[in-house]
């Protein structure tokens, strides 16, 4: 998706600069290249929202509630473990959990048989860490925290280096999807004005 974005972007740069070319027989084709731009940029955008908005079931998954049970609310990640690819961690941000509330998670564990679930309180406050073997991955976990805990130091510093770099790279791509929607407006705006004075004129 990181690709995508980048090329939105610059194709939305050059968008902004063919809006220059109003006449000859190339204005033709630089305004096809705007609306197409601006066709798959809105398209692929609303595409992406409506995947992340959706929720994660996965077929022959393993399904993970995660409940809160202390007094104060938590923001929780999920760190699954993929043991074919010699421990490599991948991150998943759950959400914030209010107190006695819980969040539901699907896990494709065909190739892992261990997951990490860390809280925070507040964005550094690191005040819980556990973890967890997957040893029938028929049925579905359950995991209640009710207490602050650290279950190992060394895990968890590793943990916290790998949400580290999962949020810096969050963070990024956030900057670049924000720059997008604002040359996407841009170009809208320019191509409905323009439209708007054509029909005026006629």
């Amino acid at each position: 998706m990181e690709f995508i974005i980048f090329v939105i972007f610059w194709a939305c740069v050059l968008s902004l600069i063919l809006y220059k070319v109003k006449s000859g027989r190339v204005a033709k084709w630089a305004k096809l290249f705007r609306i197409l731009t601006v066709v798959f940029s809105i398209s692929i955008f609303t595409y992406w929202f409506i995947k992340k908005s959706a929720v994660g079931f996965v077929d022959n998954s393993v399904g993970l509630q995660v409940i809160n049970k202390l007094p104060q609310t938590l923001d929780f990640y999920l760190i699954k473990v993929d043991s074919a690819k010699n421990g490599n961690l991948e991150p998943k941000h759950i959400g914030k959990i209010r107190p006695e509330y819980y969040r539901i998670e699907y896990l494709k564990m065909d190739k892992s048989n261990e997951y990490w679930i860390i809280g925070y309180l507040g964005k550094k406050n690191m005040v819980y860490f556990s973890q967890h073997a997957v040893p029938n991955k028929n049925i579905d976990q359950i995991v209640e925290v009710q207490n602050y805990i650290n279950q190992s130091v060394k895990l968890s510093d590793a943990a916290k280096k790998q949400l580290d770099t999962y949020n810096y790279e969050n963070t990024k791509l956030g900057i670049w999807v924000s720059l997008d929607f604002l040359l996407l407006f841009l170009n809208l705006v320019l191509l409905l004005r323009k439209n708007k004075h054509q029909k005026n004129e006629q």
